[in-house]
């Protein structure tokens, strides 16, 4: 019988799995519960009122009075305060740039297009009232307001246009489609925001085993048969008799589960299945081209005479075998420095046992295990030992594990993942300092640190054991301190034999430290169940899909499915990638809006009417917001992202070279847009579509100058695909099919609008001289972005950056009180071990599942169990009593009343109800939490009808 919570501390065996899931105790009770549909929040600690406060110092917790739920005191005083004292959801450090971003941006279309209605509506009263005194006349009234009407249509279409609302879209899609390719790579991202914060990460602690290295134990060098081999021995260089002996001990010696099978991929490794360390040993015995599995076959466990399990104080293992010609073979194997001091014999080059000297023993520790240990390696050291038929105590340990006979000491490590080295060098070139954190000895993470990268001779880096740090960590108190952490974690690389706390003290002391000019931001990889303070603390959390624990799974941001160090750079390049995509899309955004606005708002003031029309405008918006944001958003990552240092968390969102992207190429929109505005129908030779009527059909004139707009927008597209000044905008560009298509179908659609739309999107059809011109017109974009590309974006000393991140001392006192959380108000009056059963109010459903499926074991031995239709009918009636020795249940007072009841006067005593002999549920932390119920049956009159607070609470407890 397997009890839960309880370790095996040694032995083997075998169990029989009765049930998983949601067929186990504990999955039942998760279903009943429902508490797999939504995540238990952390409760932090909140100031108490100075009146809780004295009545917990009073009662001391043995009594104490609960506060009600809706109290009129509490609504009308504590409410408010409460709610500003409450934490603010905050938002991802890319959502507060791009909000404030929106909202100035937004503003300044407002004041745009309050302008342009304000100076049509202003020029056309003057110019036809006062200077061409055209009397109101009243059949005329029709027409003023189709004229104020096509104004403010004008107005609300600029402001349209000068709205970014693509930019919520734009960071959606871009981060949707990180995540979907993520999976590829993968990395199961649980946060959305940590897509983005990985892209600032400016440095990684990461565990060792399965991260860097390949968590397949290798046996790599053994000395056989007094030879010291750098490499595995080819068999038949070895004599047979030590090869027998070392080809059995392992076989039997070793978990009959632990074994070696086949891959189940074409090409792929062996499956290690079991305790690492014998698989490699396992995995020594078939690359010694020797079948262990024939041998475990003749001997088969039930055979085996004596078994000395391996365990912390042994730390060795061995097994007695009788020999079928009398006598007994025991094998052993352990720590080489243990084993090795009880070998008084060894099996020399010829293969023949010798005794081994004290001398030669010393020898054998300096010149063989010690050069395997500075490599990194774990020594194992396999011995024997023969036995006659006289008795023989097999529970002397101390006798019996003695005069052993050595056959081998082999070296093995957990081999560096390949890729890792260039892996760590990428996030190096990146501005990514890699840390090591692992619970293994220091020489071993010393020596896998420096074959990964991490260390590199002639670095002035540390190497920390887990009590090192700690002592220099804190103070004669035992207190840790900032400060101390401030000089050690700049220069540590590898810290070794550390605790999970360890780890979480140093991912805190990073994250707090300010002696950067920037806040780092830490990226912390975990597999343990302790691991999960760690993850929490740190900016992005990676769990391991396949060592890491469930805990851990849930306290992480991302979920590495292979465990594998590169999937963590690969995260790193698509959080790049995201912010990347944002400035591009910001690039092109602006560049139209600019443009779009400033052609409104003059041509409007000049022309007393837009040159891009209403409809025209929202197919310019359309293709700037949507198309564009797909189009942008979906850019895939290069390397070259890894080529620079991390945008900091205060990095503004459009740099000065965006801003000189952005200025210069709108300069040249405008001058052809102004061009054509003023002189197009002289260049073209047609009518011009100026001072039009206001039912007149459209236009060539206008027609051109919408086409050749919209197509310096597609062409403004491919340049927008760079924001660091580089020249090839079309380096990669096919690698993007959605790009592609997003600016070849928005020009078929053009080509459509233009020669059948017609009226509704004022419209007419154009020759092919004109769509030539249009297009070439639209073409020079590509070549000025060349000529802008030239200018150095030093001189421009003119240019600022924008899009900074909201402070939180910017935020309003309003915008403070959103998306806060419902905590109930009175529940944090309460201590924590009585949290989980007030949540009457909130989890009400949830309850009363529980209850109808215990109901049955709830009322067992109570009197006429069928006329209680709830616990609270129960409760209100006093004949019955649920008693306890010790403990009362508590219960909370309800003062409200429901809609439309008023409350009855004092008149009724109080009742109390205590419980001093019969327990409900011995394990019940209501039950244990020893506060006395008292219901004031004056101030609830109406809580015990179902619906009330105190009915919702009753039915819970």
């Amino acid at each position: 019988m397997l009890l839960s919570g309880t370790h095996v501390m040694e032995g083997s065996g075998r169990m029989v799995v009765t049930a998983v899931g949601v067929n186990s105790q504990t999955g039942i009770i998760v279903t009943l519960l429902g508490s797999g549909d939504e995540e238990e929040k952390k409760n932090k600690k909140q100031d108490r009122t100075v009146e809780n406060r004295n009545k917990a110092k009073a009662q001391d917790g043995a009594a104490m009075e609960m506060q009600p739920l809706k109290s009129d005191e509490t609504c009308d005083n504590g409410s408010e305060k409460s709610k500003k004292n409450l934490p603010k959801k905050e938002k991802s450090v890319l959502q507060g740039k791009l909000t404030k971003l929106a909202v100035q941006i937004g503003k300044a279309g407002l004041v745009m297009s309050a302008m342009t209605v304000i100076i049509l509506v202003l020029f056309f009263v003057i110019d036809t009232f006062w200077i061409q005194h055209v009397p109101w006349l009243t059949e005329c009234t029709p027409i003023y307001i189709q004229y104020l009407v096509k104004f403010f249509i004008i107005g609300v279409t600029v402001l349209v246009v000068a709205v970014p609302e693509g930019l919520p879209l734009a960071v959606t899609i871009s981060l949707a489609y990180s995540v979907k390719k993520m999976m590829k790579d993968n990395n199961l991202v649980r946060h959305l925001d940590a897509c983005e914060t990985m892209g600032n990460a400016t440095a990684i602690c990461s565990d060792k085993t399965g991260t860097l290295t390949m968590n397949r134990m290798t046996v790599v060098q053994a000395h056989i048969a007094g030879e010291y081999h750098k490499t595995i021995p080819n068999p038949e260089t070895l004599p047979e008799n030590v090869l027998d002996k070392l080809i059995v001990g392992i076989a039997v010696n070793s978990a009959y589960t632990t074994k070696i099978l086949p891959s189940e991929k074409e090409g792929g490794l062996p499956r290690h299945i079991g305790n690492k360390t014998e698989c490699a040993l396992l995995q020594f015995v078939l690359q010694l081209k020797k079948d262990y599995q024939i041998i475990r076959n003749e001997v088969p466990e039930e055979k085996m005479f004596k078994v000395y399990t391996f365990n912390s104080a042994r730390k060795s293992m061995s097994t007695v075998l009788k020999n079928p010609d009398g006598g007994f073979q025991m094998f052993s194997k352990g720590a080489s420095e243990i084993v090795l001091k009880k070998c008084s014999k060894i099996l020399d080059e010829m293969g023949e046992v010798k005794a081994l000297k004290s001398h030669e023993r010393d020898n054998l520790i300096k010149d063989v295990i010690e050069p395997m240990a500075s490599e990194g390696l774990r020594t194992i050291c396999l011995a024997f030992r023969e036995f006659d038929d006289s008795p023989t105590d097999w529970d002397n340990e101390n006798d019996i594990l003695s005069g052993l006979t050595c056959i081998a000491v082999v070296g093995i490590e957990d081999p560096v993942r390949p890729e890792v080295p260039d892996a760590i060098k990428q996030c190096q070139s990146a501005g990514i300092t890699v840390r090591m954190v692992t619970g293994d000895n220091i020489n071993t993470a010393r020596a896998i640190a420096t074959k990964c990268g991490i260390l590199q001779a002639g670095d002035d880096f540390l190497c920390l054991e887990g009590k090192q740090f700690n002592k220099r960590i804190r103070n004669a108190k035992g207190e840790i301190e900032q400060e101390r952490i401030d000089r050690i974690w700049p220069r540590l690389r590898v810290l070794a034999r550390s605790s999970p706390t360890d780890k979480h003290t140093l991912v805190k002391g990073i994250i707090d430290s300010t002696v950067m000019e920037r806040r780092q931001v830490v990226a912390v990889t975990g597999d343990g169940t302790n691991d999960g303070p760690a993850l929490k603390k740190a900016d992005v959390g990676f769990a391991m899909g396949i060592a890491g624990t469930d805990v851990a799974k849930e306290a992480s941001d991302i979920i590495l499915t292979d465990d594998n160090f590169t999937s963590i750079v690969k995260a790193v390049m698509w959080g790049r990638n995201v912010y990347d995509s944002i400035s591009k899309f910001l690039q092109f955004q602006l560049t139209v809006n600019v443009v779009a606005v400033i052609v409104a708002f003059t041509g409007a003031c000049i022309t007393q009417d837009s040159p891009l029309k209403a409809v025209q405008m929202l197919w310019v918006n359309l293709i700037m917001d949507t198309l564009a944001s797909l189009a942008l958003a979906t850019e895939p990552p290069t390397e070259a992202l890894l080529l620079r240092k991390p945008y900091g968390r205060n990095k503004p969102l459009i740099s000065r070279t965006m801003m000189k992207n952005i200025f210069g190429h709108a300069i040249y929109q405008l001058v052809i847009v102004f061009t054509l505005l003023f002189a197009g129908e002289k260049i073209f030779d047609i009518d011009s579509g100026r001072n039009a009527p206001l039912q007149a059909p459209p236009s060539e004139h206008y027609t051109i100058v919408f086409n050749t707009f919209v197509l310096m927008q597609l062409f403004n597209e491919v340049n927008a695909r760079k924001i660091h000044g580089e020249r090839n905008v079309f380096n990669g560009i096919f690698k993007n099919p959605i790009f592609c298509s997003i600016v070849l179908g928005t020009f078929l659609v053009q080509i459509l609008i233009v020669q059948f739309g017609g009226k509704p999107f004022s419209c007419t059809e154009l020759s092919i001289d004109q769509w030539l011109w249009c297009v070439f017109l639209g073409m020079g974009t590509l070549l000025w972005g060349q000529m802008i590309a030239t200018i150095p974006t030093s001189r421009l000393k003119f240019l600022k950056e924008a899009g900074l991140g909201t402070q939180k001392e910017e935020i309003p006192e309003e915008e403070l009180e959103e998306d806060i959380e419902e905590i109930d108000h009175a529940e944090r009056e309460l201590r924590h071990g009585q949290i989980l059963w007030f949540r009457g109010l909130n989890r009400i459903q949830t309850q009363l599942r529980v209850v109808n499926a215990f109901r049955s074991s709830l009322y067992e031995g109570l009197e006429k169990p069928e006329s209680r239709s709830s616990i609270h009918n129960f409760m209100t009636h006093p004949e019955f009593r649920i008693d306890d020795s010790d403990t009362q249940i508590p219960l909370i007072d309800d003062s409200d009343t429901e809609d439309g009841t008023q409350k009855q006067p004092d008149s009724s005593p109080k009742l109390s109800i205590s419980s001093p002999k019969l327990s409900i549920n011995e394990n019940n932390n209501a039950v244990d939490s020893g506060i006395h119920l008292t219901i004031d049956t004056s101030k609830s009159a109406t809580s015990s009808t179902p619906g009330s607070p105190l009915h919702s609470l009753e039915t819970s407890l």
